[in-house]
């Protein structure tokens, strides 16, 4: 047996059944499509010059100040997503398949903030597209609007990998741009789907079960306007005894925006 060999046995007896590399691939996309995140591409280079890799990202501290400055320059909605697209100083970028913006009517009085895309979301490029956007649909349904009348995004627009919850380094980073997405759209009542969107644009420190139904103010950087926190859909799917207290909510987020 050759060594290799006798590496390959020991492994299988170990319960090793897959080969993994210390970059991610995206398996989404075909080989003939785009190259494997962080590897040389398939083209080869012009004579004399090295094959292009992947980039790392900046420090946090720079990229958060990167993020700032870039976010700030936005004059439109459409000008900072052209921004995102070009923005390389979060880790999420290179391992999720597209941007993740927004989507709904950026004109809308009412507009939602979540977390983070997940899988479904990474491959429509839309937020809250699965089970769980399917569930916040009727929920919207049930109060009289959709999503042509209202307007939908995350604090983190890149997926992270495996569906894990972004660290707090990485919302961080991204946090002024969702902040000047909602200056730039300037609804009259914002809604958090979920602790962490509550407590990254709130700045609670409780949870989210003490945190609902209540308002806050948010100054957009134009206005003060109202805010409120709900319990995010892929929890209530986990948790459907729950809907009863987010029936509420939207009950009361209705009637704040019927009062105006």
């Amino acid at each position: 047996m050759t060594p290799e060999r006798d590496l390959l046995t020991f492994y299988a007896e170990a319960g090793v059944d897959a080969l993994l590399g210390e970059l991610a691939v995206n398996r989404f996309a075909s080989a003939e499509e785009t190259a494997p995140v962080g590897r040389v591409v398939r083209q080869p280079p012009a004579p004399g010059l090295r094959p292009a890799v992947q980039a790392s990202p900046p420090p946090p501290d720079e990229a958060t100040n990167d993020a700032r400055t870039a976010a700030k320059s936005a004059a439109t909605l459409d000008e900072l997503r052209a921004i995102l697209e070009k923005f390389e100083g979060c880790s999420l970028k290179p391992t999720a398949t597209q941007l993740v913006f927004a989507d709904g009517n950026p004109k809308a009085r009412l507009m939602f903030v979540g977390e983070a895309p997940g899988r479904d979301e990474d491959i429509e490029g839309l937020p809250f597209v699965g089970r769980s956007g399917k569930l916040l649909d009727r929920m919207l349904a049930a109060i009289g609007f959709d999503r042509t009348s209202v307007y939908i995004a995350n604090i983190v627009p890149w997926r992270p990998p495996g569906n894990r919850t972004p660290t707090p380094q990485e919302s961080q980073i991204c946090l002024p741009f969702i902040l000047r997405q909602i200056e730039l759209a300037d609804p009259d009542v914002l809604v958090c789907l979920g602790g962490p969107s509550a407590q990254a644009l709130l700045g609670i420190k409780d949870g989210i079960t003490k945190t609902r139904g209540r308002w806050f103010s948010f100054h957009t950087g134009k206005r003060e306007i109202r805010a409120m926190a709900t319990f995010h859909p892929a929890f209530l799917l986990r948790s459907p005894l729950q809907k009863r207290f987010a029936w509420r909510d939207f009950l009361a987020i209705k009637k704040a925006l019927d009062q105006r």
